[in-house]
């Protein structure tokens, strides 16, 4: 069985929640963010300096961030589906105020609960 790519609903629906990760993370709302991550003891997230694994370590991480310098502007940005419940999300962005680019690479999953992401993967290019 094949599975179809970028299927019209599937990609809205991640879009969406895509864009309302990204709202929360550049207003740092922990709360939407950690709602966004599969609450499951296998997600998993690589920062610039930590490697966390499962959700109690992300939701702890999270609440324990320093919000300095979080808020970014996308400069490129490619979401796909395989089939109607997986998709990836990749972007570049930049950092509104360093200006250090950086990347983030997500896994979503559709679950009862909407799209959450499994696995993320976040990285700051050499400055």
């Amino acid at each position: 069985m094949r599975l179809p790519v970028n299927d019209p609903v599937a990609l809205a629906g991640v879009t969406a929640a895509f864009e309302r990760y990204e709202r929360a993370l550049n207003e740092n709302d922990v709360a939407v963010l950690n709602e966004l991550f599969l609450e499951a003891p296998h997600t998993v997230r690589y920062g610039v300096a930590e490697q966390l694994y499962g959700y109690a370590e992300i939701a702890g991480f999270r609440a324990a961030r320093d919000a300095a310098d979080l808020r970014r502007e996308l400069t490129r940005l490619v979401i796909t589906t395989y089939g109607l419940d997986f998709a990836t999300a990749s972007c570049e962005y930049r950092r509104l105020a360093s200006g250090r680019r950086g990347r983030q690479m997500q896994t979503w999953l559709r679950t009862d609960a909407g799209w959450k992401v499994a696995a993320a993967h976040v990285s700051l290019l050499p400055a």
